[in-house]
C-alpha cells in the first residue's frame, strides 16, 4: 500500500524527494546547518536563474539562516520594482561588489550623523555574469559599494574555482560585510561553523577516484 509523502518533502516530476524547505533532494538536504540569525542589516539577494537549483551554492544556506533576507532571481530586473525594493523603508542602501573600471558610484563611508538603518545588496552569480547583470541594471551601479578589505583566506577554496583572488562564496562574502557593518562578529561565528560543516559533509561524500593501474 502506497504512503503518502510527509509534510516536509514532495516529489519533483523526476520522481526525486525533494525538502520543502531547502527545495533540495532529501540526500542533499541542508536545512540541519541553517542557523536562526536576527540580522539589523536587512539583505537583499538578487540571484542569477542558473544559480537557482545549484545543490552546491552558498546563497541557499544563507538565505535560509538569516531573518531579514529577501531573494529575486532574475537577471534583469523591472526598473521601477528595483528602485522601489532599494529605497524601501527608508533604509540607506549599500551594494557589497569590487571596484570596477569607469565606477562613478561612491566606495561607503560610515556617515556619524546618518542614523538610517542599513540594507545590503548582494550578487549570487559568477564573476562574469555579475558584471552584466551590474550592466543591466543601472540602480545597482549608482549604489554606494561596500568593498571587502582584506578578507580572510576563503573556506569554499578547494570547492570553486574563483577569477580574482579576493573572491569569495556568497556566503562568505556576505558575512563579512554584515560582520563589518554590524560590529558584532560573534553573530555570524555559528553560521560560519555550519558552513565549513556542510562543505566537510560534501567533500565527504565525493568519490576517491581509483588510482590507475598499468597493463
Amino acid at each position: 500500500m502506497p504512503t503518502e509523502p510527509s509534510d516536509s518533502c514532495v516529489s519533483s516530476p523526476a520522481e526525486r524527494v525533494l525538502c520543502r524547505r531547502c527545495e533540495l533532494p532529501a540526500s542533499a538536504c541542508l536545512c540541519r546547518w541553517t542557523q536562526a540569525i536576527d540580522n539589523p542589516v536587512e539583505m537583499l539577494l538578487l540571484q542569477h536563474p542558473q544559480e537557482q537549483h545549484q545543490s552546491k551554492g552558498s546563497a541557499r544556506l544563507l538565505r535560509l539562516s538569516l531573518a531579514h533576507c529577501r531573494l529575486w532571481v532574475g537577471e534583469q530586473f523591472e526598473a521601477g520594482a528595483l528602485q522601489a525594493a532599494l529605497a524601501a523603508d527608508g533604509r540607506r542602501t549599500l551594494l557589497l561588489y569590487p571596484p570596477t573600471p569607469g565606477q562613478t558610484s561612491p566606495v561607503f563611508e560610515v556617515i556619524a550623523d546618518d542614523a538610517r538603518p542599513l540594507r545590503l545588496v548582494v550578487i549570487d552569480a559568477t564573476w562574469r555574469k555579475s558584471r552584466k547583470m551590474l550592466l543591466l541594471n543601472p540602480a545597482l551601479q549608482a549604489l554606494p559599494r561596500l568593498v571587502l578589505q582584506q578578507p580572510p583566506p576563503s573556506r569554499y577554496a578547494a570547492h570553486r574555482k574563483a577569477e580574482r583572488a579576493e573572491q569569495r562564496s556568497t556566503l562568505e562574502a556576505a558575512v563579512l560585510a554584515l560582520q563589518s557593518l554590524e560590529a558584532q562578529p560573534e553573530r555570524y561565528e555559528p553560521l560560519l561553523q555550519a558552513f565549513s560543516a556542510w562543505l566537510g559533509e560534501r567533500q565527504a561524500r565525493v568519490p576517491t577516484r581509483p588510482d590507475r593501474q598499468c597493463a
